[in-house]
């Protein structure tokens, strides 16, 4: 299927690895430019020059903490250097698991910071060049915790909920200018960040690594971890020319285990 999105522009925030560089990949196999960020430079450069080699698209890197003011205004001036973004991906890292009991003001303003309001301002600084080109596609990478609370990820809830609050009125607001903002919700994926669950289990509990991730599989209907690929792919629909009739939308990434009829 052509997405219609060739030669657009897109900011893919923590587009070095995982998630991330799914999206990134997915977009730029559409023909999309790509402005990618991420901390680590060695990691971020490596990436992008696979994709370009690969694609033949344009693709800037912009090696910095998207959580800082300075950061923000960075990926934006590399964007905008490349006429505008058309398309946003707002991506970061969850913050740490713990008990609620371990959690005073220092740790909700860490994890308020990172994942509601780096995107809201993001997304807000983004937002205006997309309703003064009459179109635009802002999707943002969250959690299907937003739908199924973990316990011990009570900070993610929190801030994720926030953030999903924003998005959801806020989507409403711009559809009819052009500018389509939607949400998707991974559930468990083959990235770092499941190895390291999976490692700490296995540690944990004296198993093999292969009956941690047996374990954890059991736990999801389609019997098996989502793909970087495929999250990529559903970004890149989302994206797209087709997509501008879902609007406001959590869309779960999960293999079926928030279990629900509706």
């Amino acid at each position: 299927m052509d997405l219609g999105i060739k030669g657009k522009t897109a900011i893919v925030c923590a587009s070095s690895k995982g998630l991330g560089r799914g999206c990134a990949e997915a977009l730029a196999e559409a023909g999309v430019n790509l402005v990618m960020n991420a901390r680590t430079k060695s990691t971020l450069d490596e990436t992008a020059a696979k994709i370009r080699d690969q694609y033949g698209v344009t693709v800037e890197t912009i090696a910095t903490d998207i959580t800082a003011d300075s950061g923000r205004a960075e990926v934006k001036a590399a964007a905008d250097a490349m006429g505008g973004a058309d398309i946003l991906v707002n991506n970061a890292g969850g913050p740490p698991p713990g008990m609620w009991s371990d959690w005073g003001r220092e740790e909700w303003q860490a994890a308020i910071d990172a994942n509601m309001l780096t995107p809201i301002l993001l997304t807000t600084e983004i937002l205006p060049g997309m309703l003064e080109k009459g179109w635009g596609r802002v999707v943002s990478i969250t959690s299907a915790s937003v739908r199924t609370p973990i316990g011990v990820l009570g900070l993610s809830n929190g801030a994720r909920a926030g953030f999903t609050g924003f998005f959801a009125g806020t989507s409403r607001q711009v559809a009819g200018k052009g500018v389509i903002m939607n949400n998707i919700l991974p559930g468990i994926h083959q990235t770092d960040r499941i190895t390291q669950l999976d490692t700490a289990a296995m540690n944990a509990s004296g198993i093999t690594m292969d009956e941690a991730r047996a374990q954890r599989m059991a736990t999801i209907p389609a019997g098996r971890y989502g793909t970087p690929e495929e999250f990529g792919a559903t970004c890149a629909f989302l994206c797209s020319q087709h997509a501008g009739f879902i609007v406001g939308q959590n869309i779960l990434l999960d293999g079926g285990a928030f279990n629900s009829s509706f």
